[in-house]
């Protein structure tokens, strides 16, 4: 199999792996799936992920699919660097193979400027027109035409801290936080028509390719507020030059005033998926998040 046949005949790429027709290499596949190298006959090399073997619960219904088609929307931007989609079937993603490199001053510049592009492509409405998952958490995609504060506390806080709450993650203090946010959604500011974006930014998601630049990984793609791929860019440590990459992007599209209050507002999605999806260890991150950005809304109140 050498990639011109694997294009032609994605359905045929599980029996070459089945009979062991592909060398295999393991690769990190993140916290989720299970990822290998696959070197094709021709030199080639394709990354693949699987659900793994040994999961609790089978592959959800159009998981693979749904990030198939949050890449190819990515792509189809022509702005950042996002890997082909090769295969994509119920059970396995195979993606053009792109080489690790280091993190470079002059790639986190470029992929400022080109991250503004890709958001300006724009989106039809907030949500998307594929079903979501973040993680392997369910995702609200459905289509809605705003304004996006209302629907981002109802698709993308309300559900997680739900699903916080009843597993236990968040005591009665946290809930009474985050509800307080999600009451003062309107004193946030920042309403803007749907961007773009990758949705699940964290740096972990940045791939820095031996070509010197930044290409997107594992994306939860959908019509959003551009600030919340940006605000998640600064979690977990930060992206390596996030201040360069935020530079360079405010640069080529400014962005409005009052981001900077408004970015524990953003990050308080994700910090929600992984209480949901890891339980309380993430205790103090969404409340630490929580009380800031309250904080941030008096202060743009006050300002405004």
């Amino acid at each position: 199999m050498d990639l011109a046949y694997l294009r032609g005949h994605p359905e045929q790429l599980p029996t070459f792996l089945t009979h062991q027709r592909i060398r295999e290499t393991p690769v990190s596949g993140g916290d989720i799936c299970a990822a290998a190298r696959l070197t094709l006959d021709d030199g080639h090399s394709v990354f693949a992920k699987t659900w793994p073997e040994h999961a609790d619960r089978p592959v959800p219904d159009d998981f693979f699919a749904t990030e198939a088609a949050g890449l190819r929307w990515l792509r189809e931007a022509g702005a950042v660097a996002v890997p082909e989609v090769l295969v994509a079937l119920p059970d396995l993603l195979a993606l053009e193979w792109v080489q690790p490199g280091e993190p470079q001053r002059a790639a986190a510049d470029r992929f400022g400027r080109e991250l503004a592009g890709m958001h300006r492509a724009g989106a039809p409405a907030f949500g998307a027109h594929w079903p979501g998952f973040i993680g392997a958490l369910p995702a609200d995609n459905t289509p809605h035409d705003g304004p996006w504060p209302t629907w981002f506390a109802q698709a993308r806080i309300v559900p997680y801290l739900r699903r916080s709450v009843d597993g236990g993650a968040l005591d009665a203090t946290a809930a009474a936080l985050v509800e307080q946010v999600v009451a003062r959604i309107d004193e946030f500011g920042g309403d803007e028509p749907p961007a773009r974006i990758h949705g699940d930014l964290w740096p972990g998601n940045l791939l820095w390719g031996a070509d010197e630049r930044v290409w997107l990984v594992d994306p939860a793609a959908h019509g959003g507020h551009r600030e919340t791929d940006l605000a998640q860019l600064t979690l977990f440590g930060g992206a390596s030059y996030a201040d360069r990459i935020l530079a360079a992007y405010d640069e080529t599209w400014p962005l409005a005033d009052g981001w900077r209050h408004r970015v524990p507002l953003h990050q308080l999605h994700l910090l929600l998926v992984h209480t949901a999806l890891f339980g309380s260890a993430y205790r103090e991150s969404v409340v630490h998040a929580a009380r800031t950005a309250l904080s941030g809304a008096e202060r743009a109140t006050v300002d405004g």
